[in-house]
Parts: C-alpha cells; sequence; structure tokens
C-alpha cells in the first residue's frame, strides 16, 4: 500500500494583521483633535448664544416689571443722596448695567458672583457684603471677559472719565471711571469699602468692576475702579450719560 506523500510545499496565507500601534494612536488623536473641537465650539461660541438669549429674556421681563422709560427723555441729576435698593435675594438680578463704552452696552445685574447660577447665565454679578448702588462704599461687580456672554468683554477699553450707568426700577446711578490695574487674584482689597485700603471706613460711594486677565486665562483680574458722578429718577428718562454722543472718549479709540 502506497503512502500518501504530504505536500509540505503548500503555501500559507499569512493571518492579516490589526491595526498597528501607529495606526491606533493616529485614530486616537484625531478622535481627540474632533472632540477638542467641539468642545472649543461649544466653550467659544454656543455659551454665549445661550446666555445672550438668557439674558436677553431677562432683560425684557425687567423692562415689563418696571414699566418703560422714555429714552428719548433726558432725565435731570438729582440732589441729595441717591435712593438705595433693598438687599437682594441670593441670584436674584436686580439692575441692569450700561456702559456705553462696551460694544454690548446692556446686560442685566444679579446678586452674588457664583458660576453656575449667575455668571454663566445672567450677567454680571454683585459681590455679596459690599456696598448696593448708590450706598457710600464700594459697589463690586464681577463679569465675564470671554464666554458666557462676556459682558466684561472689553473692559480694558475703558478710560477715566467713562461712565458707567446701573438702572433698578427706581433710579439710575452714574460712576465714572477713575483708573485701571491690573492685580493677582489674591490681591481682593480691590472690593475693600475702600480700595486698596482694607479696614478704613469708607465715605465716598465708589464702583469696582473684576474680570479675569489677560483674555482667555485666569492669572489675573483686571480692574475698574470709578466713582459715583450723579443720579436720577428712572421716571424724568434717561441721564445724560446714556444719550447719544455721550459714550466717552473710548469707544472711538477702540480697545483691546
Amino acid at each position: 500500500m502506497t503512502a500518501r506523500r504530504t505536500d509540505t510545499s503548500r503555501t500559507h496565507r499569512a493571518a492579516p494583521r490589526g491595526p498597528g500601534v501607529l495606526g491606533v494612536l493616529g485614530e486616537l488623536l484625531v478622535t481627540a483633535g474632533v472632540l477638542l473641537g467641539l468642545f472649543l465650539v461649544w466653550q467659544l461660541w454656543w455659551t454665549d448664544v445661550m446666555a445672550d438669549r438668557e439674558q436677553a429674556d431677562i432683560l425684557s421681563g425687567l423692562e415689563q416689571e418696571w414699566g418703560d422709560v422714555d429714552r428719548e427723555q433726558i432725565a435731570p441729576a438729582q440732589d441729595g443722596p441717591p435712593p438705595v435698593p433693598a438687599t437682594p435675594g441670593d441670584t436674584m438680578v436686580f439692575g441692569t448695567m450700561h456702559v456705553p463704552a462696551f460694544d454690548r452696552e446692556t446686560f442685566p445685574l444679579a446678586e452674588g458672583v457664583g458660576l453656575e447660577d449667575v455668571l454663566n447665565v445672567k450677567g454680571a454679578g454683585h459681590y455679596p457684603e459690599t456696598a448696593l448702588p448708590g450706598e457710600v462704599g464700594n459697589v463690586s461687580i464681577a463679569g465675564h471677559r470671554n464666554t458666557y456672554g462676556r459682558v466684561f468683554e472689553d473692559i480694558a477699553r475703558l478710560q477715566p472719565g467713562d461712565p458707567i450707568v446701573i438702572e433698578t426700577d427706581e433710579a439710575f446711578y452714574v460712576y465714572e471711571v477713575t483708573e485701571s490695574l491690573v492685580v493677582m487674584p489674591q490681591d481682593v482689597e480691590v472690593i475693600a469699602p475702600v480700595p486698596g485700603e482694607p479696614g478704613v471706613e469708607a465715605t465716598d460711594r465708589m464702583l469696582t468692576l473684576t474680570a479675569c486677565h489677560p483674555m482667555f486665562s485666569a492669572r489675573e483680574r483686571y480692574i475698574v475702579h470709578a466713582e459715583f458722578a450723579y443720579w436720577t429718577d428712572r421716571a424724568d428718562g434717561i441721564p445724560e450719560a446714556l444719550s447719544d454722543g455721550s459714550a466717552g472718549s473710548a469707544a472711538e479709540e477702540g480697545g483691546n
């Protein structure tokens, strides 16, 4: 009986190899790039869209609640100390801010400086325990310089003499810029009743704006100080500071 010979010369196909290490790494980098791009779109664009909608609704609601104001009528400056609004509840919107030197010159003002419940959704935030509009002391207000509506995007545009106006249901409070400076985050004395002099009793009416610095970084804080100039009764119209042509010198010069 003849033995069957085994053909040892038969060619065997190599098993197909899966993607190599470099291929897998490349796919991961592409995926990471897509995710990063989506995050940047969300962070730099979509947060602005959502915040703008929310803040527009807030402003519309305030106008309905407070009643219309004659934006064509210039109200006279009032004598005597200004009225001081009641202490607002936490996260409550109690006013609007008008900064003519800003591209976006009107936005809501709420109580508190929390990110999720105030700064990311409602606009500017009033530091609790600091003075209220019209009160002796330092009305201190924080806002985003980029993302989430970026209400203080143009803060570096402000120059001495530029008006910053707070509107409540009763009055307009006009402050005028005195100086700008850059400090470290821990330099909280800038929002003291007397800015830069913690422990000293206030005798003047001041206002301070704070925002992160430089743009797209929280390494430092950009600070603007202002002093009270005058107030007007909301029922009489708008203050001269908000009339056409009174936006301040910096509005014509542009900004950062």
